[in-house]
């Protein structure tokens, strides 16, 4: 409707949506993260060491695990369950996780910073670089004013949404006070998500201290950042009123700068964000020296960081690289978000991990996807607004030194270095996937990390620590927990498929993906249910570190570090609205596996080193899931 499209003062296109139930509504009512049981712990603990060890050094692993249930980690324990008591608006989870991100001195580029990349829009001539950047960024600035007006609908996982997902429940719920509204939802079945993490995503950056790292936001800053060429540009999105430039005028700045044929500069500054964080620090405090404050501090406040990528996108794979690190000249990692969008209308998002992790990012997502496809502000006919841009957009300068130079110089070798050793490879496995997979009542979840397990032992000969990521937003300030793929019964289930086919009737196999597919689901309820073992015992061994007591004995084990050593490191997720996501390995030896099972079909995208075969392993993983499908359907298969 015309009207709705209106850019008055406070006109509908200002917002997305207007909730009836406030943003926050929930979130002083969350339940609190649970600190587990040791002894529980200790259990799972043992149950994910076991498929990993042989019979010699489970027996020593065990040893150490019930020493410790016993002695500092029952005091250790008990001083966290304490502390934990007497901070009642967070969870215990918060402050060492924070930590572990911001005192990380490693790279953020690869190590942390994930991408997820959008579907096109299904109107071709929509996916132009300036129209589509056009109605993102004005679909982005909607969703963050929406989310501040306390309008934007509150984030709600639905167990039975004919009941909770209705117009008649949000008008009851709204006048539930906020204190108790988490007990009306969970009446219903529903259960409201975390949403303390919002605010971050945007005006915010990370900023590179000596030792630890800080988030940085300031929710005042009115402008956009826009990067082009290694070009950094800034103009203002809001007026002093906070109310939304037209969409005709951000148009036309965007494509001011689209048309600027300013060169690259000889030191992109952008390359300083993919360095080692010490190394960053004190170049940092060389360019604010240098007097670069006023530079440095429109990039760190800005609403977020839009990268203009001048040109198209030749295949998946290359869609992969340029969403996970591109070329480095026309990158901030630092950012909270980059949306990213290339010659040909691709578009992406790059993020920094420490502030947040994939359930904030993913509803952001989505809802700029649905709205600036549904109703974007400018069309292929639109004209951008006749207004001076030369005046609006302001084009940062960065005074550089020789030093500054030296440093960049080094950082751009560093970029070039790690990601020619970057491969990324990827498979569409087009034989099935969750229909058949629901129907055989199999998890499809289970399913693709059986396969996971199975490939790597056709290729390796070995089951080697895995992780899977698994978010615990059910909590306040919960983040994620990890889900330990590999167990007894994965390997027995491997065993048999990859070593021991003759051995096996087709029944029988199908009765071990089922004890797999079962074990996985214990194993996914617990996490999601802060019932895991890993952020338990992170807070128990940063409790000991941060008190100056000796590490304990049961960290000093080598199976704990071989444990949390994860060579297959895997993260999932589908959306109407993602494309593709993935991530780099995170240890050298590593694979990083992002997959989604679709309805008919299963995506796997795995990033490696050198020290391993990325397109070997997809192979073993396609052959696994073929052999998994074959057998559910009954068919006897050949080694």
């Amino acid at each position: 409707a015309p009207g709705r499209r209106g850019y008055s003062g406070a006109g509908a296109a200002e917002f997305l949506h207007r909730s009836i139930v406030p943003t926050m509504h929930y979130q002083k009512s969350l339940p609190r993260l649970p600190v587990p049981k040791l002894e529980d712990t200790i259990k799972r603990y043992l149950n994910a060491q076991r498929p990993l060890l042989n019979d010699e050094q489970f027996r020593k692993t065990e040893e150490l695990a019930h020493a410790f249930e016993k002695g500092i980690g029952r005091e250790l324990h008990e001083q966290l369950v304490a502390q934990d008591n007497q901070n009642k608006h967070t969870s215990y989870i918060t402050g060492p996780w924070f930590d572990m991100y911001l005192k990380a001195r490693e790279p953020i580029l690869l190590n942390f910073n994930p991408f997820m990349s959008f579907n096109p829009d299904p109107k071709p001539e929509y996916n132009d670089q300036l129209i589509r950047a056009t109605n993102m960024t004005v679909s982005a600035i909607r969703f963050m004013k929406t989310f501040r007006a306390g309008y934007l609908e509150p984030e709600v996982f639905h167990l039975n949404p004919e009941k909770s997902d209705t117009e008649i429940f949000k008008k009851i719920i709204r006048f539930v006070p906020s204190s108790l509204s988490w007990f009306g939802a969970y009446m219903v079945n529903a259960y409201p998500l975390d949403m303390s993490q919002y605010f971050r995503l945007f005006n915010s950056t990370r900023i590179p201290k000596p030792n630890k790292d800080e988030l940085y936001t300031d929710e005042k800053a009115k402008h956009l950042l826009v990067l082009r060429n290694g070009n950094f540009y800034v103009f203002d999105v809001l007026d002093r009123d906070g109310n939304m430039l037209k969409p005709s005028e951000i148009q036309a700045h965007l494509k001011y700068i689209l048309s600027d044929n300013s060169p690259a500069p000889a030191f992109p500054l952008g390359y300083l964000t993919s360095e080692n964080r010490d190394t960053w620090a004190s170049l940092r405090k060389n360019l604010l020296d240098n007097g670069n404050a006023e530079a440095l501090q429109k990039v760190d406040s800005a609403i977020f960081c839009l990268t203009l990528d001048d040109f198209p996108i030749k295949d998946l794979v290359h869609l992969s690289h340029t969403m996970l690190h591109g070329d480095g000249a026309n990158r901030w990692y630092d950012k909270s978000f980059s949306l990213i969008i290339t010659k040909d209308g691709t578009a992406g998002i790059n993020f920094e991990h420490s502030w947040g992790d994939g359930v904030a990012v993913l509803r952001f997502q989505n809802e700029v996807f649905k709205d600036s496809t549904t109703t974007p502000a400018i069309s292929p006919q639109s004209q951008p607004a006749s207004v001076d841009s030369s005046r609006a957009v302001q084009k940062l300068d960065f005074k550089l030194n020789d030093a500054l130079k030296a440093g960049i110089t080094k950082a751009k070798q560093t970029f070039d270095a790690t990601v020619e050793s970057l491969s990324l490879n990827m498979i569409q496995f087009q034989e099935g996937g969750k229909e058949l997979l629901k129907q055989k009542k199999v998890s499809p979840d289970a399913v693709a990390q059986l396969a996971f397990q199975m490939a790597f032992l056709r290729q390796y000969d070995q089951t080697v620590a895995t992780y899977e990521s698994c978010s615990t937003a059910a909590f306040k300030h919960g983040r994620t927990e990890t889900i330990r793929p590999a167990s007894v019964h994965t390997k027995k289930c491997s065993e048999a498929f990859v070593k021991g086919l003759s051995k096996h009737s087709t029944e029988e196999l199908q009765n071990l993906i089922m004890e797999c597919s079962k074990y996985h689901g214990r194993l996914t309820k617990e996490a999601a249910m802060g019932q895991g073992f890993d952020r338990h015992l992170f807070s128990l061994r940063y409790l000991a570190l941060s008190k100056g007591l000796p590490l304990p004995q049961f960290y000093q084990d080598q199976a704990y570090a071989r444990l949390n050593h994860n060579i297959i490191s895997t993260s999932t997720l589908v959306s109407p609205s993602v494309q593709l996501g993935g991530f780099g390995p995170v240890v050298a030896d590593g694979f990083g596996v992002g997959y989604q099972v679709q309805d008919d079909w299963i995506g796997c995208n795995v990033s490696s080193y050198p020290a391993r075969n990325g397109k070997e392993y997809l192979q073993c993983i396609h052959k696994s899931l073929e052999d998994i499908f074959n057998v559910l359907k009954g068919k006897k298969i050949g080694s």
